[in-house]
């Protein structure tokens, strides 16, 4: 099983550590058994604790100087002299290396996502069951952003001519997503040469990526110049995902704010409105999907969430990239509290994301 050692943002592997604290096994067992209690509790968490529920015989001073090696490098603090230890950042992100992206979610939830989805009757509703879903098995925000518009595989296309000369477009892709968008051509065309071009790519391109058909478009122009064909270039004039896309930005499903408001961490009424107001600020929310597409990682996780005010020092993403019609990507994610239950989000967000790919390669 591969350890999320290289998908942890701002990571370096076991291996890699270069603390003196973490080179010994013993050490590196104690500090994830205070994050794993201190997830547990919410609780400062004492050597004794630690001692207690130690596997190994470990006496309360030995546990006590361990931590206070930690402390010292940084992974553990203690709010108060009297009290238990509490883990840094640090000591989440090192928490996280251990964990698998490919545990195996027991039967019984991965028959509840089953469920789930299965509730959904279109493309858009299973975006929203997933998001559901994350929601639930986190505790936290659920968020699945939908693959872009220039991504999405045509299955049959209209062209109306409005009364005002504007062009009607009636996309559905591959699924039954529907997109009605008026647009405005260089160009006035009548209602014939719009049923000939409609008719033209559904013969040719269902199937087909909308960034591929215009690209196969130019193509065929720019192999046959001296013919120039007019059917062709109308086609090119209309499947224009820069134009289809304009105003439009990509769905965004997020749920989960009630219960991630509930988190012991934002109590006190200026961490609420600073993670209120970090939730509300979906373009931030869009920006860290998108940075799942873009990176190889499978998992990619933030302890500390960078661009998202005050509230982003508190808050830990995990997010993953899923594929549809074979080809368009979007991604899913869980934004919860610092203090989450990691390998049951990590888990959730691997098995939908894998899940999502299967039935693209399935249907592709």
């Amino acid at each position: 099983m591969p350890s999320l050692a290289t998908c942890a943002r701002g990571a370096t592997s076991l291996g890699q550590m270069p603390n003196p604290a973490l080179s010994e096994k013993r050490n590196q067992r104690i500090l994830s058994d205070v994050v794993r209690a201190y997830i547990e509790t919410g609780e400062p968490v004492s050597s004794r604790w630690i001692s207690r529920h130690s596997p190994e015989p470990l006496s309360p001073a030995t546990v006590r100087n361990v931590m206070a090696d930690l402390e010292e490098e940084g992974y553990l603090f203690q709010p108060h002299t009297s009290a238990g230890r509490v883990p840094t950042p640090a000591a989440f992100q090192f928490y996280v290396q251990q964990l698998s992206a490919e545990t195996p979610l027991p039967s019984s939830q991965q028959d509840w996502i089953h469920a789930e989805l299965a509730r959904a009757s279109t493309p858009a509703e299973v975006l929203e069951r997933a998001c559901h879903v994350l929601a639930e098995m986190s505790h936290g925000l659920g968020i699945v952003i939908a693959p872009p518009l220039a991504r999405a595989v045509l299955e049959h296309i209209r062209f109306l001519l409005l009364p005002d000369g504007r062009i009607l477009t009636v996309f559905i892709s591959r699924g039954g997503q529907t997109l009605d968008k008026a647009i405005v051509t260089e160009r006035a065309l009548n209602q014939e040469e719009l049923d000939r071009t409609a008719d033209y790519l559904n013969r040719h391109y269902s199937g087909w990526a909308l960034d591929a058909i215009r690209a196969d478009l130019l193509a065929q122009i720019d192999r046959e110049r001296q013919r120039y064909d007019r059917l062709v270039s109308n086609a090119l004039l209309l499947c224009d995902p820069n134009v289809l896309a304009q105003d439009e930005k990509r769905e965004l499903y997020v749920e989960g704010a009630a219960q991630i408001a509930g988190a012991p961490e934002f109590a006190e009424p200026e961490a609420m409105r600073e993670l209120l107001s970090a939730i509300e600020e979906k373009e931030k929310l869009v920006v860290l999907l998108t940075s799942c597409i873009e990176t190889p990682d499978p998992v990619t996780i933030q302890i500390g969430v960078q661009g998202m005010r005050h509230a982003g020092a508190r808050l830990a993403f995990i997010g993953a990239p899923y594929v549809t019609d074979g080809r368009a990507q979007g991604a899913l994610a869980v934004l919860g509290p610092m203090r989450m239950e990691y390998e049951r989000a990590i888990t959730a967000v691997a098995y939908l994301a894998r899940l999502f790919n299967e039935n693209s390669t399935r249907s592709s």
